[in-house]
């Protein structure tokens, strides 16, 4: 199926409004990416551009940049998020399991929820067998926390459009990797229903930071900006935020004092909680069973 094949045109507005308890009108969904850099493979982003312009094979200096994320950027960024008593979604590849394990088990053990962001760092494109890589994935994730992860992002972001059909035969019951609403959406599949919840590309440490080439303080400046429109539409109906973090961005030195105001100024408002995708969306199925 095409993507417009998986979901009807829904404006939201006339759309009927889905409800948040306790007084909450606006959820802070904050996202963690582990990935594992194969460095026998183009590396997956670039901090420094090869000499001459030319991709050179082994990429040391572009794998040791993302090591430093494993190994000192997600300790930095731990302890801000237990500071600030979040819990954020982790995804993460599956390979991470076995090559970070420390990180993981730390992940695990801090309660935070696991999602499956494929096995390796490929693009589901390049993958010789997509629903093979996927139930492995799944498993190597499954066994290592104890339980299967209920959500997915591609690696890169990337689906084919097969993709989605395999995931809801693997069980995987949410997606992040549609970013066309500002609530989640249900997706229909071969299987059973697939749901989209409301990423953000733009709120994003890889599109601010490595793509755009944006100073350390944008990630405050732009996602205080996209609250500030949030909150005010959430006085009439509930809004859901997400902001997508990497260790070897966001937890560099220069950059995560301002991580750590973007999320407390946000936490502090009224009617604002932090949620991970599974709370959202279990909320989100409750708020519409029976509804057609």
């Amino acid at each position: 199926m095409e993507p417009r094949e998986r979901l009807d045109f829904s404006p939201i507005e006339g759309r009927p409004p889905l409800k948040l308890p306790d007084g909450l009108r606006l959820i802070l969904w904050p996202l963690m990416s582990l990935e594992h850099w194969d460095i026998s493979r183009p590396m997956a982003r670039m901090v420094i551009s090869p000499p001459q312009g030319q991709a050179l094979q082994p990429d040391l200096p572009n794998w040791s940049w993302h090591e430093y994320g494993m190994r000192v950027g997600f300790w930095r960024l731990k302890r801000v998020l237990e500071k600030l008593k979040m819990q954020p979604t982790v995804t993460l590849n599956g390979r991470v399991c076995e090559t970070y394990p420390q990180v993981v088990r730390a992940a695990a053990d801090a309660g935070w929820e696991l999602n499956a962001h494929g096995y390796e760092q490929v693009p589901m494109h390049k993958l010789d067998d997509q629903r093979g890589s996927i139930m492995k994935a799944i498993e190597v994730i499954t066994k290592f926390w104890g339980r299967p992860p209920r959500g997915w992002f591609g690696p890169g972001l990337t689906q084919t459009y097969d993709t989605i059909d395999y995931l809801s035969e693997a069980g995987i019951e949410y997606i992040g990797d549609w970013v066309l609403d500002d609530e989640p959406v249900t997706l229909r599949t071969r299987h059973k229903p697939m749901v989209a919840l409301p990423y953000n590309f733009e709120l994003h440490d890889i599109v601010m930071m490595a793509l755009q080439n944006h100073t350390s303080d944008e990630l405050y400046r732009r996602s205080m900006d996209a609250f500030e429109c949030l909150y005010a539409e959430s006085a009439e109906r509930p809004k859901i935020m997400s902001i997508a973090v990497h260790p070897y961005l966001s937890g560099a030195a220069h950059r995560i004092a301002h991580v750590e105001r973007t999320f407390s100024e946000i936490l502090s408002r009224p009617g604002v909680a932090c949620w991970n995708g599974e709370q959202i969306l279990d909320w989100y199925l409750a708020q519409t069973k029976g509804r057609a």
